[in-house]
């Protein structure tokens, strides 16, 4: 989809115009949903239903006002339609001013603060953990938490737990980890800090009673209106101190991660370009430091979960890399195995696909959203002529749908093809913020000879048609 030749680069409008009108070639479905407000996180929680054409399935988004009306944490109802039911004519038919049909609200939780980061807890999707503009990480039941209407004046819902610890503001650093209920987060006091919520599990969302003993994992009950800096009448929320605090980075870690495999072994990047490596069985030190993963701050990682020796980290200095983590280094400096080079600005998100483990995603403030298979690279081209020119090595799909940074996005797990993706569209169109819900045709990334056997038989359908 890149302009061929040598010609200066097309604006947005080209570029998202040319891109709509490819929509029912290269998609199989896609949901465009107008938001009012920008929403920096965007999350898929657990399947509802599955029926013949579509499943039902909840979606957390937020909500980031200017402050005339509370900021929000969204729970919405999404439909997905099933892949090969969406008709051309269906997928090309959208408004970019209207609201999505297949995306309904259920409930609004009034959040404390702005909402810069949601993480669900892989054991139970239902509870998740919010970053805020604030150094403690807030914990709700989402299911649980009663049904707010975001006016002027109305108080902050309550959050199920508050994650206490942190020095200074931990904004957008959170994870949590898939084999246990643990909790990591990173923050501008430059340290890494893990929570356990195995004690509050099963009584979250209950009201907290007598405060625990410090055996129970430490928890009290502690007066929690400071949280975002509310003005209403203090309300309790239980609180819980640290299994541990890390210390490694010289600035602002921006991102964490689990290894998929180990509940004690994590990763994370920051502000000072590197990414460090910590096991909570060592120690509060660096098991293994990168100085100079990027040229720049790094702003998001990802462990890739069929492959644990492979982490991608994505920077400022607009590259994706792949490193391994049984060689990180060569001399001290970063050693990436490959260095991803598809995006003109600042790369705020990399994931792994759930399905398949050499495809990644990764998005940027260039408005793009690229999917990538490192398996691809270095595979000689057979057909020449189906190569895009100029297209780095590895890229295969470009999702062009925003046309404002993609702050944030999320491969289904349910539905692994199917991701939701968000944009803020202050800055260019003066909107809220756009959330899309697509997939790729198929043809794309299935095997090359059972996609040609397909299209054989496609074509011999239509020659017997047209004779």
């Amino acid at each position: 989809m890149k302009e061929r030749g040598g010609g200066k680069e097309p604006t947005v409008d080209e570029r998202y115009n040319q891109w709509k009108s490819l929509v029912p070639v290269l998609y199989d479905w896609l949901a465009n949903h107008n938001l009012v407000w920008p929403s920096l996180s965007c999350r898929w929680g657990p399947q509802l239903e599955q029926a013949t054409y579509k499943n039902r399935q909840r979606l957390y988004l937020s909500e980031q006002t200017d402050g005339s009306v509370p900021n929000t944490l969204v729970i919405a109802n999404c439909e997905i339609v099933k892949p090969r039911v969406a008709a051309a004519e269906h997928i090309s038919q959208f408004n970019e001013e209207a609201r999505s049909p297949f995306v309904k609200k259920f409930k609004t939780i009034i959040h404390p603060g702005e909402v810069n980061r949601i993480r669900e807890l892989p054991q139970n999707s239902k509870i998740v953990a919010t970053h805020t503009d604030s150094p403690d990480v807030l914990i709700w039941d989402v299911e649980a938490q009663p049904n707010r209407h975001a006016v002027l004046g109305a108080q902050d819902s309550r959050p199920d737990l508050i994650l206490t610890g942190h020095q200074d503001n931990a904004e957008f650093a959170l994870a949590m980890c898939p084999t246990e209920p643990l909790v990591l987060s990173g923050g501008k006091d430059k340290l890494v800090v893990l929570w356990s919520i195995h004690d509050h599990i099963s009584s979250l969302a209950v009201d907290p009673g007598p405060a625990k003993s410090p055996g129970s994992g430490g928890s009290s009950l502690k007066n929690a209106s400071k949280v975002g800096g509310s003005n209403d009448k203090p309300v309790d929320s239980p609180t819980i101190g640290p299994r541990g605090t890390y210390q490694g980075h010289e600035d602002t870690v921006e991102d964490v991660q689990f290894c998929p495999s180990s509940a004690q072994e994590f990763c994370s990047v920051g502000d000072d370009s590197c990414l460090v490596l910590w096991d909570a069985r060592t120690g509060s030190s660096p098991v293994l430091k990168v100085e100079k993963a990027h040229d720049a701050d790094l702003h998001c990682v990802d462990w890739n979960p069929h492959d644990v020796n492979l982490i991608l980290t994505g920077s400022a200095d607009t590259s994706v890399r792949m490193f391994d983590r049984r060689n990180l280094t060569s001399g001290g400096v970063g050693s990436p195995v490959h260095i991803f080079q598809g995006h003109n600005a600042a790369v705020l998100c990399v994931q792994w696909s759930p399905d398949k483990s050499s495809v990644f995603g990764s998005s940027a403030e260039d408005g793009i959203l690229n999917i990538w298979d490192h398996e691809k690279i270095g595979k000689k081209q057979e057909n020449v002529g189906t190569k895009v020119p100029n297209s780095p090595p590895g890229l295969f799909f470009r999702h062009a749908g925003h046309r404002d940074k993609v702050v944030d996005f999320h491969w289904n797990s349910c539905d692994p093809w199917t991701i939701v993706s968000v944009s803020d569209d202050g800055e260019s169109t003066g909107g809220g913020g756009t959330l899309q819900i697509w997939r790729m045709i198929d043809l794309i990334y299935r095997p090359e000879e059972e996609v040609l056997a397909e299209l054989d038989k496609f074509k011999s359908h239509i020659l017997t048609c047209s004779s």
